[in-house]
């Protein structure tokens, strides 16, 4: 894919010149000194390279998400590192990669290994990934401004179209399996329940039992009830790692099909939503006009679209660690202090790595735990966008709102902005492989 990216860019770099011919390119005594000097770079976070909003536009998504993945990668490594230290592996001139990730994933399981029974539980539930909506919409009307359209100070409610999933409200018709969210303090649950499930008579529990635990209990608390996974029945409280089946009372969110009793006009949209969405947005973003009649609205689109998508969020992880202490260490407690210490920064620097791990998976594959979430990948979508603007660019009509003293400055950006797209997969995917291999102690994935 990204050989092709070069050979296109070489192939009509020759139009484009020709299309910026067209325009009347002037010097700097012609146009005015306030819009010439030097050219800005994506490199150096320049806002305004070419001074037009759509264009711009762009090349500050292009920016947003190699700023995005030299972020994460940066992360990674000093939470790398800062493990290693804690579970004694050498750090004096090392290079994260693969292999190290692997010495530093051998120190922790030989740590668990010696100091537990019976291993570790882990209650894992993935970070959600979402396209920010809110700068989809901000670039859309600073698009619109720039394009001389009537943009309303106050937009009102953010609503956008999701190409993916709507977590939030839909102003039309909200479809999917158990895609309606009902949110309530407690209430009796006949779909999935999200949060907490309250079970009197008891009930298998797929998370964390609190309370009696018909079988074996991976943890128990200083009252000798069961506060970690149970393999039988569990009469208390189950937090439960993932939406599932509630036989009792659910605190939290219950997920129920559409058309349910219990599925109200206030219930929120979990699915897939023919219209506007006002919630979060997973998939390709795209904003409606800010204006009620505006021509440069569905050339602005595709610009605003891609900040949104290369600039995604996510939400933290939830990790729960459950283990029980070997007999080596029931009783040492200076042994069982130092434990606790490290078991604590791995469940700091592991949700960070967890985090980022889902990120940068989605910016670059469009998937978090094989799942794809982004179709297509942010990547690929600002790379078939910057495309796009290439060819758009041999007629010259891409460059009629370009100052003639910026100009000049348009080709290095694409030029810069083609190479950027094509070595961040490739820089990006062997941070994902070490990122991979270092969750797997966590996931068991």
């Amino acid at each position: 894919m990204h050989t092709t990216n070069f050979r296109t860019f070489g192939l009509l770099a020759g139009g484009i010149v020709a299309g910026l011919a067209l325009t009347s390119v002037q010097g700097c005594d012609d146009v005015g000194n306030d819009i010439c000097g030097p050219c800005g770079t994506i490199a150096s976070g320049s806002l305004s390279i070419s001074g037009s909003a759509q264009l711009d536009g762009f090349f500050n998504a292009t920016g947003q998400l190699n700023g995005a993945v030299a972020q994460i990668r940066g992360q990674f490594d000093a939470d790398i590192l800062a493990l290693a230290d804690v579970y004694g592996v050498a750090t004096a001139d090392v290079k994260v990669d693969s292999a190290f990730v692997a010495s530093v994933v051998a120190a922790i399981k030989a740590d668990f290994n010696a100091s537990l029974d019976g291993g570790i539980k882990v209650v894992y539930k993935a970070p959600e990934c979402r396209a920010n909506v809110n700068i989809a919409v901000d670039a859309q009307a600073k698009c619109e401004v720039q394009g001389g359209c009537d943009v309303k100070a106050d937009p009102g409610s953010v609503e956008v179209e999701c190409k993916g999933g709507c977590s939030g409200g839909c102003s039309g018709s909200c479809s999917g399996e158990a895609s309606c969210a009902v949110k309530a303090p407690s209430i009796a649950c006949e779909g999935k329940c999200e949060g907490s499930c309250t079970v009197e008579a008891g009930a298998m529990c797929d998370g964390t039992c609190r309370g009696d635990c018909m079988g074996n209990c991976s943890v128990m608390d200083a009252k000798g009830q069961c506060a970690g996974s149970c393999d039988a029945e569990c009469k208390g409280s189950c937090e439960l790692k993932a939406a599932a089946s509630c036989a009792g009372t659910c605190s939290g969110t219950c997920l129920v099909d559409q058309g349910s009793a219990s599925c109200t006009a206030e219930a929120e949209c979990r699915g897939s939503c023919d219209a506007k969405c006002s919630g979060s947005c997973t998939g390709e973003a795209t904003p409606p006009s800010a204006s009620a009649d505006c021509d440069a609205s569905a050339d602005c689109k595709a610009q605003a679209s891609a900040q949104a998508s290369a600039s995604l969020e996510c939400t933290p992880p939830s990790l729960d660690l459950q283990y029980s202490f070997s007999a080596k260490l029931m009783g040492d407690v200076n042994a069982q202090g130092a434990f606790l210490y490290r078991i604590g920064q791995l469940r700091v620097r592991g949700s960070a790595i967890l985090q980022g791990t889902a990120r940068l998976s989605a910016l670059i594959t469009g998937e978090i735990d094989g799942k794809v979430v982004f179709n297509p990948a942010p990547v690929a979508q600002i790379t078939a966008s910057l495309n796009t603007v290439v060819q758009a660019g041999v007629d010259g009509k891409l460059f009629a709102d370009v100052p003639k003293g910026r100009l000049l400055c348009v080709i290095p950006a694409l030029q810069e902005a083609v190479k950027a797209l094509a070595s961040v997969g490739t820089e990006a995917q062997g941070t994902i492989e070490a990122q991979l291999m270092f969750s797997s102690v966590l996931t068991g994935g």
